[in-house]
């Protein structure tokens, strides 16, 4: 590329990182890193001070000299300059639909895979009225309002007059800038274009895109998914505080962050044949990214988070599914919610006690269990990708656990707990893999950087995400069924590369974690007695071990829950 650094920074609603990469010997590398508070909202007002902060951090570590100040003008110098972005709360979007099964349900898909939060989801058959509609929409402030609805060809009906009136009246405010046109995007039956135009052109940008379902068997999201991207550059960071300047000084367009984060993962995927399970968990949100045949999915879960969302996760998910996971009579109800009320008062508050730690472990594998849940119902797909063809006629697949090679976890619960092993159980209780599936974790937080460094070059990206972000934790192996406790449930023949064999005999009730020393990577073959159930080839070559090594789960699938506590045999 000519250039010797990468500066990439990721934009966070608490948080601005920067990372900057070398080329050494023609190998790209990590050569460093800042944090600082982002300043996009009050009392700073600007963006700009917290990327500056981050980037002056480097500097002053890593004795490298990227910025330039003249005449109060700031630029980047010595590196290519990238950024992407979450801040305010990352790019916030209102879905309103015909039928919330099929036009919303599209219009929820498109938002997600353009990097939305979704605030709302608004359909004809959402069982509101209008009053409600009216009074819950004048209470959000989107970035932008997706409209949708009808098959290609389809005359407009009465919802659409309905939706678009309901959209006037509200009148909803822009969470930027109260004085530009809020952006509308309207994604469904072409017959209705005037009528739209007509009724909102007058107070809103309204953006034409091609209908997102051509057929009631066909969904067509990547061009309103490029109309997010676009507007999301083009109109709304015009109107955050500090973007402006920040567009002056970037390389490249910028992304927003789970964008970002879907290209690494869909790069990886692809370089390496594998289907992937993501999930980044945080305060407030988890999002969940998966790749399957190639086609990514993401879905948002804006309640399932470790600080100011724990005490929804603990009202959903309710104290015996917390105390499961929990050593049998350590933590007592009490303390439990006394644990859980102190992190809500205090969120930013980190476990000082082995006891806050167990529970807020606990707490977390909750959020990720229902995450899922989430994401299997709003990202349902066949192979053919014909999302509603399987619905329509009768037979609804949904994408399940077992469609997995690797689970990723990140976020601080995950890629910060004190031994790997806990990260390990957590993705193994929290998902419940059957079969073989390697579990990793992303140790740096830098999958947003990588992404939009795949846009730069994507060889170097993705050997980074290999060999600096993905961390192999090792391979679980999880029969289906269940059997007597006790019993033998499975027996695995461990071939090494070296000649040496060894055999591992599981039995029903037990969670192994197997650990050779010195040997990263052996061949698998696999028996399994009496109720036990494989669907999948039972003779595996190269299993990666990471750094934990191999788990052989034989608490029964789905999760026998009197098998539930965190402790294994070794």
């Amino acid at each position: 590329m000519g250039i010797e650094y990468v500066l990439i920074t990721d934009i966070g609603s608490t948080t601005t990182k920067a990372l900057l990469f070398r080329e050494v010997e023609g190998e790209w590398r990590l050569a460093g890193h800042g944090e600082s508070p982002t300043t996009v909202e009050s009392p700073h007002d600007d963006v700009m001070i917290g990327v500056w902060n981050s980037i002056a951090k480097i500097e002053k570590n890593y004795g490298v000299t990227l910025l330039k100040v003249d005449a109060n003008h700031f630029s980047i110098q010595n590196a290519k300059y990238l950024s992407t972005s979450s801040a305010g709360g990352g790019l916030q979007m209102v879905v309103c639909g015909h039928v919330g099964r099929i036009s919303a349900d599209s219009a929820q898909r498109a938002a997600l895979g353009g990097g939305a939060v979704l605030l709302d989801v608004f359909s004809a058959d959402d069982g509101r009225t209008l009053f409600q509609r009216l009074e819950k929409l004048k209470t959000l402030r989107p970035d932008i309002i997706l409209l949708s609805g009808g098959v290609e060809g389809a005359e407009p009906g009465s919802f659409l007059i309905e939706m678009c009136d309901f959209i006037r009246s509200a009148q909803p405010k822009p969470k930027f800038g109260y004085r530009y046109s809020l952006p509308v995007i309207y994604a469904g039956t072409s017959k209705a274009v005037d009528m739209v135009n007509d009724l909102l052109g007058d107070r809103f940008t309204v953006k034409i895109v091609d209908n997102l379902r051509p057929s009631f068997q066909e969904e067509n999201i990547e061009p309103t998914r490029n109309a997010i991207h676009n507007l999301f550059i083009e109109h709304v960071m015009e109107h955050a505080p500090g973007y402006v300047k920040l567009k002056e000084v970037v390389s490249a367009e910028m992304l927003p962050t789970p964008v970002a984060v879907g290209e690494i993962l869909t790069a990886y995927a692809t370089r390496n044949n594998k289907n992937l399970l993501c999930i980044d968990i945080g305060g407030a949100t988890t999002d969940v990214f998966s790749t399957l045949e190639g086609k990514l999915h993401r879905t948002v879960s804006a309640n399932y988070g470790m600080s100011y969302s724990i005490g929804h996760v603990t009202s959903i998910t309710g104290y015996d599914n917390l105390q499961r996971w929990l050593p049998t009579g350590r933590i007592k109800r009490k303390e439990m919610m006394d644990i859980i009320g102190n992190k809500l008062i205090v969120p930013t508050r980190i476990p000082i006690t082995e006891e806050e730690l167990l529970v807020e472990q606990s707490v977390c594998r909750e959020a990720l269990r229902l995450a899922f849940i989430d994401h299997c119902e709003i990202a349902k797909s066949n192979k053919k990708q014909l999302l509603f063809q399987s619905e329509l006629l009768g037979q609804d697949q949904k994408i399940t656990v077992d469609c997995y090679d690797a689970i990723i976890g990140s976020g601080g619960a995950l890629s910060h707990a004190p031994e790997k092993e806990q990260t390990a159980q957590m993705l193994i209780d929290a998902f419940e893999p059957e079969g073989l599936t390697e579990l990793m974790v992303d140790t740096e937080f830098m999958l947003p950087h990588l992404g939009i460094f795949s846009k730069l070059n994507f060889e170097a990206a993705v050997k980074t995400a290999s060999t600096e972000c993905l961390l192999s934790l090792g391979s679980v192996i999880s029969p289906t069924g269940y059997g007597e406790e006790g019993t033998k449930a499975i027996s695995i023949k461990l071939s090494y590369h070296s000649g040496h064999t060894q055999e591992i005999i599981g039995l029903w009730g037990e969670l192994i974690c197997y650990r050779p020393t010195g040997l990263d990577t052996f061949d698998v073959e696999i028996t399994v007695f009496g109720t036990a159930k494989w669907s999948q080839k039972k003779q595996f070559k190269n299993v990666n071990l990471g750094i934990c090594g191999l788990f052989i789960d034989l608490r029964g699938r789905p999760l026998n829950k009197f098998y539930c506590k965190p402790d294994y045999r070794k």
